[in-house]
This record gives structure tokens, C-alpha cells and sequence, in this order.
């Protein structure tokens, strides 16, 4: 009842009551615009009332509070810089028992670096427009897409990773760790390249009834609706669908093998897994079907059957977007309070550089060493 009055009250408060409709044109810098490419982005056509004119459908969001999503968006940058940068130092810090899974998780503390490094420029895209140029517009939408497929696919090798050791009982040796590094690269790559359509298609643009400056996919003629569909399935299927069902079916297998076995170490093994899954699902899993909805409805797939529900989607859509955002951040806190090895490590990283003593950090191990299997429950995962 606690998350709902608090999903509410945010909901309140980036959305105000202001809904006036206006309509909205669109002229470019350097070349030619398609107005019928700027009414497929953002308008529908509606049936004709009796009591209203025949124009088309504003799906501009009025009244967004652009000044929270602002703030939302650099406290999140904040907080991700800070934890994720703590995570990549304490995988590098283990000179001992660091495992597949702590590579593959440092690698995913990596991609939401990345991903929050972006997130300054959309808070001031946010509230003044894009004001950093060509350039930018480019790269920072494709470090941001790359972001978001290594992520997912890291989440999917950690799965198959989890799945092996847990499943098959089959571990990868400290001395095959290069081949769990070029798994790495190999995800590092192809997100790359899924990036690159993004990257040609951005281009800044000046809104001149926004009065400011947008950066967005630059698509004209007929072929427009069809490429934007194309590239939105393929981030549907490859980016979140796909992943999700290699990793339902992986973590099937393990919950039947944890079923069936007694085994406290391999229990507390998957617990830390199956949080960062679970945050990953939560955080995007809303954007996503929002996504494909707005998708079928620009595709023509789902009927429009008024400008009220069509308002609704884009309202949804900047709503979802800011609890995907939040992802970026979510994972450090998840390794902080529910990963032991990750804590265990994170004080004796703070000991060697002389901020806590030694007291103090045994006195935050909670009593682990004293348990042989809680020493071996340590060196499965963060």
C-alpha cells in the first residue's frame, strides 16, 4: 500500500493538470523537413465528432514537469557514478576467490557507468532542450543503447553462468578466466554494433514552436513508420524479450535443482543473482510494454480509439523511462545489503586504505568467519 501511495505521489508530481492541446511544427537545421514524418511521431489521425473539429491526435505530454525529471535524473547519475564505481573497485581488489560471475557482474557495473554518464545531458535535454550539439546527440545516444544491450546480455551470460555451476555443477578455474574476458569483449562488441543504427540516425533538431532544440531519430519519407518499427522490435526481441525468456528458463533449472537439494551454500549463491535479475525485470519490464504498445498503435496493429488514450501511452511512456533510468543505480545497493562477499570485501578494501579499523570491519563481518561454509558461501558470487 506503501509503494503505491509513493508511485502515486510521483506520478502526481511529474504530471500536472494542464492537457490544452497545440499543435506542434518542426523545421531542421541543414536540411529539409518531412511534415508528414514529424505528424507520424507525434500525431494520429482520430475519427470525426460531430462536436469537434477533424484534427489530429496531440500526444505532446503539457505540463511534464521537466524541472523533477531534471533533478530525478542527476541524483541518479550520483548515485550510480558513486556505487557502481565502489563495485568495479572491489572485484578489481580481489586478489583471491574471484569467480566468473564477479567478472560478469563488474563488467555490468561497467555498462551502467557508462549508462549513467549519459544521464547529465538528458537531465538538461530535459528542461532547456538539446543544447550540446550534432556530435553529442550521436554519441551519447550510443553509448546508451550499448549500455542497455551489454547490460542485458551480461545478465543473460550470468544466468547460463549460474546455471552451470549450480545445474551441471561445472565452474570455470581462476585459470580460464581469460575465456569468461573474451565472453566480455564479445558482449562489449556486438552491443556496439546494435548501437550503430541509433548512432546514424540522431540528429539535433530545432523545434521552433518548443522553441529549443530535440535529439532525435532523423526519418523522412515513406519508409519512416517501417524503419522505426523494425528497429523498436529488434530492441523488443534482442534487447529484452529474448534475454528474459533465456534467463526464465535458466533460473527455472535452478530453483528445480535448489528444490531438490539442501545445500545452505548454493542457496545463498543464487540469492544475490536473483535480486539483480529481479531489479532488471521490475525497472524495464513497464518501459518495455509501453513501448510495444505505442509501437502497435503507430503500426496501426492496435486500433486508436480516442486522443484520451492516446495522451495516456505518452504519459506512461515518460513515466516508465524515469523507473528504467533508475536501474543504473539500483544494483551497488543490492550488493551492499543482501551480497556477503561483496561487503566482506568492501570492508577489508576500506582497512588496507586506513578509513575503518580493524575492529570496526570485524565487527560488520556479522560473525562469517567463524563458519567454514559461510567462508565457502563467500567466494560463489558479490
Amino acid at each position: 500500500m506503501k509503494l503505491q501511495l509513493l508511485i502515486i505521489s510521483i506520478f502526481n508530481y511529474l504530471v500536472s493538470t494542464n492537457q490544452e492541446e497545440e499543435k506542434q511544427l518542426l523545421t531542421t537545421e541543414g536540411f529539409s523537413w518531412d511534415e508528414d514524418y514529424f505528424n507520424s511521431i507525434y500525431n494520429s489521425t482520430s475519427p470525426v465528432y460531430e462536436n469537434e473539429a477533424s484534427a489530429p491526435c496531440s500526444v505532446i505530454v503539457h505540463g511534464f514537469n521537466n524541472l523533477g525529471i531534471m533533478i530525478t535524473f542527476l541524483v541518479v547519475f550520483f548515485l550510480s557514478v558513486v556505487g557502481n564505481s565502489v563495485v568495479v573497485y572491489v572485484v578489481c581488489y580481489m586478489n583471491k576467490g574471484r569467480t566468473s560471475t564477479d567478472i560478469y557482474l563488474m563488467h555490468l557495473a561497467m555498462a551502467d557507468l557508462l549508462f549513467s554518464l549519459t544521464l547529465p545531458f538528458w537531465a538538461v535535454n530535459a528542461h532547456f532542450g538539446w543544447i550540446f550539439g550534432n556530435f553529442l546527440c550521436k554519441l551519447l545516444s550510443g553509448f546508451q543503447e550499448a549500455s542497455v544491450y551489454s547490460g542485458v546480455f551480461l545478465l543473460v551470460c550470468i544466468s547460463m553462468d549460474r546455471h552451470f555451476a549450480i545445474v551441471r555443477a561445472t565452474r570455470v578455474q581462476p585459470s580460464k578466466h581469460w575465456l569468461v574476458k573474451v565472453v566480455c569483449s564479445l558482449v562489449w562488441l556486438v552491443a556496439g554494433m546494435l548501437s550503430l543504427p541509433v548512432v546514424i540516425q540522431k540528429e539535433s533538431m530545432h523545434a521552433d514552436e518548443l522553441n529549443h532544440s530535440i535529439c532525435y531519430e532523423n526519418l523522412t519519407g515513406e519508409s519512416s513508420d517501417h524503419w522505426r518499427v523494425s528497429m523498436r522490435v529488434m530492441r523488443h526481441t534482442l534487447g529484452f524479450f529474448l534475454p528474459l525468456v533465456m534467463m526464465a528458463v535458466c533460473y527455472g533449472w535452478i530453483v528445480v535443482k535448489l528444490f531438490h537439494t539442501r545445500n545452505q551454500q548454493k542457496h545463498k549463491a543464487i540469492h544475490i543473482i536473483l535480486a539483480v535479475v529481479l531489479a532488471f525485470v521490475v525497472c524495464w519490464l513497464p518501459y518495455n510494454i509501453t513501448v510495444l504498445i505505442d509501437t502497435l498503435i503507430r503500426g496501426g496493429t492496435i486500433p486508436l480509439k480516442s486522443c484520451e488514450t492516446h495522451y495516456i501511452v505518452e504519459v506512461m511512456l515518460h513515466v516508465t523511462q524515469v523507473m528504467a533510468f533508475l536501474h543504473c543505480a539500483v544494483n551497488p545497493v543490492l550488493y551492499a545489503f543482501v551480497g556477503e562477499k561483496f561487503r566482506n570485501q568492501f570492508l577489508s578494501a576500506l582497512h588496507k586504505h586506513g578509513i575503518i579499523s580493524k575492529r570496526l570491519q570485524r565487527a560488520y563481518r556479522r560473525g562469517t568467519e567463524s563458519s567454514a561454509g559461510s567462508i565457502r558461501s563467500r567466494n560463489t558470487s558479490i
